[in-house]
This record gives structure tokens, sequence and C-alpha cells, in this order.
């Protein structure tokens, strides 16, 4: 069984950065697509970032945050990172990590296993 735990959101201004993380245990890390979803407030879950260590190291991210938003993973320590810089109020969601073994990095039905989520707040 594969679980994974968000940490570090919280509020901030306009402009400002915040790094999220979440710890992946269980099974086999390099194995995973690793992504991170949001989902604002009466609205459905919305694609963000997504990692392979399978495809070399690949990232790719959602236009709405492509020059914003890094996503990175440390393979030794299992984690997952999003690190948020000019953060903007459309930004505020609750932040999901999700692993999958494989299927369409940007579909959400697609991941079996998903965080409990961190709620990301940005406003002035």
């Amino acid at each position: 069984q594969v679980r994974l735990v968000e940490s570090g959101g919280g509020k901030v201004q306009p402009g400002d950065s915040l790094t999220l993380s979440c710890a992946v245990s269980g099974g086999t890390f390099d194995s995973y697509i690793l992504s991170w979803f949001r989902q604002a407030p009466e609205k459905a879950r919305e694609y963000v970032a997504a990692s392979s260590a399978m495809s070399g190291g690949l990232s790719e991210y959602a236009e709405s945050v492509q020059g914003r938003f890094t996503i990175s993973r440390d393979n030794v320590k299992n984690m997952v990172y999003l690190q948020m810089d000019n953060l903007k109020p459309e930004d505020t969601a609750v932040y999901y990590c999700a692993a999958s073994i494989a299927g369409t990095w940007s579909l959400d039905r697609d991941y079996s296993f998903w965080g409990q989520g961190t709620q990301v707040t940005v406003s002035s």
C-alpha cells in the first residue's frame, strides 16, 4: 500500500513563494509517476505538474503554472516537492500529491494513490 502525506501549505500574499512537500512510503518510489493536482472551492480537480523518474526525470506542467511552479523529487528521501513562485489568488486551492504506475499524467482517474491534501491560500 502506497501512502502519501502532503505538508507545507499555508496562507501567503500575492507574489510570495511557497514549497509543498509530499512524503511517499510503500511501493517502489522510482517506478511512480508523481504529480500534484489542486482543487479550488466549487471547481473540478485540476492537474498542476508531474514528474517521472522512469522517463529520465522528465517533468511537465499545466499551462496555468508553467514558469512559476517547479516539481522535483528526491529518490533517496522518497519525497516530491512543488516549489511555487509568484503566487496568485487564483492559485488558492487544496493541493494533492498523487502517484501512478502508468497512464496519462494529467488525468486524475489514472492515479491510484492520493494524499489527504494541503490548503494553499493566496490573499492580500
